[in-house]
């Protein structure tokens, strides 16, 4: 069995995932994309944004998907 050491990056990344997934239960769905909030959600943007700095380890500049 191996041991991960998570960066303060990824363990806000599976915080932020872990209330993504709680919302998306309280609101009976399955994915942001069907609620009447998607665009406008600050939990979902807050998520997205642990995402980038996750895969970013926080640095800005020439990230590409």
């Amino acid at each position: 069995m191996s041991i991960v050491n998570k960066d303060k990056f990824d363990m806000h990344l599976d915080e932020m995932v872990i209330k993504l997934q709680e919302c998306q239960k309280q609101h009976n769905l399955k994915s942001c994309s069907k609620c009447e909030q998607f665009l406008s959600c600050e939990l979902r943007t807050n998520y997205i944004k642990s995402v980038y700095n996750s895969m970013s380890k926080g640095e800005t500049g020439g990230f590409e998907f």
